[in-house]
């Protein structure tokens, strides 16, 4: 390995031919692998060796310089709705794990309008960006950005939007279907329905596969649905209503897990214990489930899994390949917070 150093004794920057005597390929092969130009070239094997000798070295490539050869400034945005939410700091995390082993760069852009258009936040982001990974926002809302024939990945969003390349969806429908059929299960049959104020595609979802599953039980009904911003303070006005109506739901299933703790809250607040007198569901799984008395019942999302998976999608069509699309597992984790409901 190349072991020399900068004058005044800063250790070298790892080179591409350390990453080749490592790895003990020629440099034209870790520069297949690096630029994802392999497949076909170079065995799946020697390819995760060159990548495993670049991470282990540190290894990053001159992206300066390669934007001079290539035309290309090999960065990506990612754009969220907020960035106080711990769900979309994993997508981030993983878009970035994924972006910085091909050599990526990713520009992490809240967008200011939530999922409302994004304004472009450079002056020209056709020459500055090569692509768009954007969470849980509608594709139109992203015209500012894309309007150069930048490629778009969607994740979190509207399958079937023609303007993006591809998108990367939690299996939101699952995940609501599992909470229903729990909460049924136990042998809830008056449901509320505590939904974000947001009208984006994965709250639909949500909403729709509520209503099905609900539908599918005899004698079961969503007898509220109340909107919310998605607050704590929010969920617990939302849940105050809910559970001051007649009849008196005895779940409240919750489009998020910052809605679930605002229901929680406004239990404790009209003395109805939890799950004793009422249950509650969240969603999302975020540190919030686990943080509260009793723990939340909620669906567990990938949220990093569709950060690199959203990447990888984005980097084939920068390749010029077919974006392939994907639909990720969710998971119910039952919890404390739901229990069956009071005898009548």
């Amino acid at each position: 390995m190349n072991s020399s150093a900068q004058p005044g004794g800063v250790p070298a920057r790892p080179t591409s031919r350390d990453v080749a005597e490592r790895a003990g390929v020629s440099q034209a092969t870790v520069s297949l692998v690096l630029r994802e130009r392999w497949q076909g070239r170079v065995s799946p094997a020697r390819a995760e060796t060159v990548r495993e000798a670049a991470r282990a070295l540190g290894y990053r490539p001159n992206l300066a310089a390669r934007s001079l050869r290539l035309g290309r400034t090999r960065t990506a945005l990612v754009v969220v709705p907020a960035l106080s939410s711990e769900f979309f700091a994993k997508v981030y995390a993983g878009a970035a794990r994924v972006a910085a082993e091909h050599g990526f760069g990713v520009v992490l852009y809240p967008s200011p309008e939530g999922i409302g258009p994004a304004p472009d936040p450079f002056a020209h982001s056709s020459a500055t960006l090569d692509g768009v990974l954007a969470a849980s926002m509608a594709a139109p809302a992203l015209r500012a950005l894309s309007g150069g024939g930048l490629p778009l990945v969607m994740l979190d969003s509207e399958p079937q939007d023609p303007e993006a390349a591809a998108t990367v969806n939690p299996d939101i429908a699952d995940g609501m279907r599992r909470t229903a059929a729990h909460v049924l299960d136990l042998g809830h049959r008056r449901l509320a329905h505590l939904a974000a104020d947001v009208d984006s595609w994965t709250f639909r979802e949500r909403a729709d596969a509520l209503a099905r599953e609900t539908a599918r039980v005899p004698g079961a009904a969503i007898v509220r649905t109340e909107r919310a911003p998605l607050s704590v303070r929010g969920g617990l006005a939302a849940a105050e209503r809910a559970l001051t109506a007649d009849p008196r739901p005895t779940v409240l299933v919750c489009d998020d897990d910052v809605l679930a703790v605002g229901a929680l809250k406004a239990a404790r607040r009209l003395g109805l214990r939890v799950p004793g007198d009422v249950s509650v569901t969240g969603f999302d799984d975020t540190e919030l489930a686990t943080a509260v008395e009793p723990e939340l019942t909620t669906v567990r999302l990938p949220a990093t899994a569709m950060g690199e998976e959203g990447m990888r999608a984005l980097l084939a069509a920068l390749r010029g390949e077919r974006a392939p699309g994907a639909v990720l597992p969710v998971a119910l984790i039952p919890r404390a917070s739901t229990g069956p409901p009071p005898a009548a």
